[in-house]
């Protein structure tokens, strides 16, 4: 897994790597040396080429002197722009400035710095690649007048755009950009991946990242006692559950689905389908009789058994009698896909919530239900629970807003899961899984096309299906959000994204696990 930082974390993995003995400019000059290296894996021989450098005050217009005098050698023709007047940059800013003067003082190096201006722009030659090191990861809050103008002019250049560290405009905590800000095609950020680049406005800005090494030391990582991270294949993989040699349907995971209702049979389905594709042995479907008839027909492989209901469709106060027939049978209950909110179901709910002592799921209108009563709904339960809220049901939870959970989708599902003592899966972009312990891992697959009714029915069973064959409660959750969005994706390779269903998340599941377990692109 990669750590994933702040940009006050990455601050202090900086002076703790200084502290040690290594100097501010050594890290300054491994992190141009760096961009300038990935310059020319990504874009090729660059001899001749004309690059403008625009480099701000601090450290990452330090940077950008770095990566202007490294390119210089190269034989490229650079143009640095500057937000200030060189007696103005301080420490090892004002060094690397000092050095690329005294390059600009060799004709040879076809090398020119100038202090940026919109006149200084308009006479400049057409730029063959830009480079951003106007700001870097301690820039907050809106951005001033004086600098919008040269992210504007950065933004309207037809050639690609490399953002040192993060782009301009943009919280590297938060990802927030207020105003405006760069439009990366690429962005190489160093040391740690900063959580804004993975989050809101910043992520879509950055284009492709990449994480270059500038010498920080392990051990500063390690001291660091980070609890942020962003799941890759190669972390998956070892998890999944394997199958032994003489398994049967009732010892490779039973889930009991209790979810439906008049006009909701699709939820049930899509998540008895996808505990299914994922693995489970044996899944049992509670379900209305209203509806059952409609869900016995559809599921051929799940058990479908029907609950008495109201006249609304929807279960009621004699259901509870049926549910507790059957909550011993299985290792994972999963409770509120498409229940509806009519009737007596809150009651039902609420009394699966304090008299079940296993493992739980709870999803759509069991969270609903949750919201209305409170949070000691949840910390009064037995039950081991995993929660399933994409952004609106979230807010209804915690009584935050829904915009002030994306400017701080981490630290929000982080603290929520520590405060219920439960796996919180916040669906979103990306989709952040937090655990009682308060680790939070960020899914790195998924596409906008996912973004479809019925999706996270499908993400619902998937948890089911992995918890109830025997995986830890934590990486159930965040290794089924992996997967899901794997699904997604291969479904967008051969479908495109527009026409994306959730039904196309079942399809996919199994080429999404072989390609996991295989490592190989089927």
């Amino acid at each position: 897994m990669q750590t994933v930082v702040t940009a006050e974390q990455m601050r202090w993995c900086d002076e703790r790597t200084i502290a040690m003995g290594v100097p501010g400019l050594l890290l300054m000059e491994n992190a141009g040396r760096s961009v300038v290296d990935l310059l020319h894996e990504q874009f090729g021989p660059m001899q001749g080429a004309h690059v403008v450098v625009v480099c701000g005050k601090g450290n990452n217009g330090g940077d950008g002197f770095v990566i202007a005098r490294h390119l210089c050698v190269s034989g490229v023709h650079v143009s640095v722009l500057l937000t200030a007047a060189p007696q103005e940059y301080r420490g090892d800013a004002k060094t690397n400035l000092a050095i690329l003067r005294q390059f600009a003082r060799d004709g040879r190096n076809r090398l020119q710095i100038r202090r940026a201006s919109p006149s200084a722009l308009r006479s400049l030659a057409e730029p063959d690649l830009v480079i951003d090191a106007l700001f870097g990861t301690g820039f907050a809050g809106v951005l001033r007048r004086p600098q919008r103008f040269l992210i504007d002019w950065m933004n309207q250049q037809t050639a690609a755009v490399v953002a040192v560290d993060i782009p301009s405009g943009a919280d590297a905590t938060t990802g927030r950009c207020i105003g405006a800000s760069v439009d990366a095609s690429m962005t190489v950020t160093f040391g740690l991946l900063k959580s804004g680049l993975l989050l809101n406005e910043a992520r879509e800005a950055s284009g492709r990242v990449y994480v270059a090494d500038i010498g920080i030391p392990p051990s500063v990582v390690d001291q660091g006692k980070f609890r942020t991270w962003l799941s890759e294949q190669e972390d998956v993989r070892p998890l999944l559950p394997r199958r032994p040699f003489n398994a049967n349907k009732y010892t490779t995971g039973k889930v009991l689905i209790i979810a439906g209702s008049r006009g909701f049979t699709g939820a049930a389905s899509l998540a008895a389908t996808a505990a299914l594709r994922s693995g489970a042995g044996a899944v049992m479907l509670l379900t209305p009789e209203s509806v059952y008839p409609v869900l016995a027909r559809k599921l051929t492989e799940a058990i479908v058994r029907p609950l008495p209901c109201a006249d609304d469709g929807a279960v009621n106060a004699q259901a509870l009698d049926v549910i507790r027939t059957h909550l011993d049978w299985a290792d994972v209950v999963l409770l509120g896909p498409g229940l509806s909110l009519q009737g007596n179901v809150a009651a039902v709910v609420s009394a699966i919530l304090e008299e079940y002592q296993g493992n739980l799921v709870l999803d759509a209108d069991a969270l609903s239900v949750v919201a209305s009563a409170g949070a000691s709904l949840l910390k009064r339960s037995k039950a081991k629970i995993s929660l399933t809220p994409h952004s609106g049901e979230f807010a209804r939870l915690t009584g935050m807003g829904p915009r002030d959970i994306e400017t701080d989708r981490v630290e929000s599902v982080r603290a929520y899961a520590r405060a219920t003592r439960s796996a919180v899966i916040l669906k979103g972009v990306p989709t952040a899984t937090a655990s009682s312990d308060g680790t939070v891992i960020l899914n790195s697959t998924g596409n906008p096309g996912m973004a479809t009714v019925g999706s996270g029915d499908v993400l619902a069973g998937i948890v089911a299906g992995l918890w109830a064959q025997g995986m830890e409660q934590h990486a159930a959750a965040w290794c089924a959000a992996f997967v899901h969005g794997l699904s997604g994706d291969i479904a967008a390779e051969r479908i495109g994204e527009r026409s994306l269903v959730a039904g196309d998340l079942i399809e996919y599941l199994p080429k999404a696990f072989t390609r996991i377990e295989t490592g190989r692109h089927e």
